[in-house]
């Protein structure tokens, strides 16, 4: 029997990785990394990536092996999550998803579709909109014809909140690839799977958000937004604009410190916002968190 695959996720500083290690030792498990940045090469300290210690202890999959200029996207996270699971049980190890991208999690799952939408024009149109409007006239137009997608979308992310209008607007015109092809995920191949949310007090997320900012800027957070630059597609991310904004010469080192500690408190409360609709999601508490999660995984073919 093909063991099932566990899926931990929660929000940013909530202590999902320090779990996912202690789960993966426990079940001699791989872990598959489902962060939409953690995939990027030489940005460990913005993305709070694996250290080297813990990917010598147990092997991580998806992790640090994109150029910061490449895009990626669902559909590619989904079909590098598989073939990663399936070398994971073609060796006799177990697979836990780990992250906090919740659209990444709920396409692998198959609980939402990925579409093959795609029009020209539209895209065409959609461009031109974006070099008219500010950020914030585009993301009032998604949430307004895609809310779901909107909520794990920063309103100020100009390239996927254009995408998932493109995507949002094609769907309703009934547009599709001509070489459209059924995707695959966990459900398509009968796999079954448990997803986990590691619950935590917010008066406590805010402390190690906090702790967490502290340490990037200690660690070299600085130096590493200079050297990805403003250029990559990695530099939109939470961390990387308000570093860069800081080398730039826009604010001084308590606004930095203020503006990171507030902006990953937004994209923490984005997090929440999608996993309160997230299909099958069973929580499990901090003070119990590891207890927890070893009972409900032992409940998956293969885990016990």
């Amino acid at each position: 029997m093909t063991a099932g695959v566990l899926i931990l996720t929660g929000q940013t500083a909530s202590g999902k990785s320090a779990l996912a290690m202690e789960l993966a030792e426990r079940f001699d498990a791989e872990i598959v990394g489902a962060d939409s940045r953690q995939i990027y090469r030489g940005m460990p300290i913005g993305t709070a990536a694996p250290s080297a210690d813990e990917r010598g202890r147990v092997a991580h999959h998806l992790v640090d092996f994109l150029d910061p200029h490449e895009r990626y996207s669902a559909a590619r996270f989904v079909a590098g999550a598989l073939a990663a699971i399936d070398d994971i049980h073609a060796r006799g190890k177990r697979a836990l998803v780990v992250g906090g991208t919740g659209f990444y999690l709920r396409a692998l799952a198959g609980d939402v579709s990925l579409s093959p939408a795609y029009d020209a024009a539209l895209r065409d149109r959609l461009a031109h909109e974006a070099r008219l409007h500010p950020p914030d006239v585009l993301a009032a137009w998604l949430h307004a014809v895609a809310p779901m997608r909107a909520a794990a979308i920063a309103p100020n992310d100009p390239y996927r909140v254009t995408r998932a209008l493109e995507i949002a607007l094609a769907e309703r015109a009934g547009s599709r690839r001509s070489d459209t092809r059924d995707a695959q995920n966990l459900r398509t191949r009968g796999l079954a799977a448990r997803k986990l949310y590691l619950e935590i007090e917010p008066q406590e997320l805010e402390r190690r958000i906090a702790a967490r900012v502290d340490a990037m800027l200690a660690s070299g957070l600085l130096d590493e937004a200079e050297r990805i630059g403003p250029d990559a597609v990695a530099a939109d991310a939470v961390g990387y604009r308000e570093a860069l904004a800081f080398l730039a010469g826009w604010s001084n080192r308590g606004e930095l410190r203020t503006q990171l500690i507030r902006n990953t408190r937004r994209y923490a409360k984005r997090q929440a916002t999608w996993f309160r609709s997230e299909p099958g999601l069973e929580r499990i508490p901090p003070e119990d968190a590891f207890a927890s999660a070893v009972t409900l995984a032992g409940a998956l073919p293969g885990w016990a």
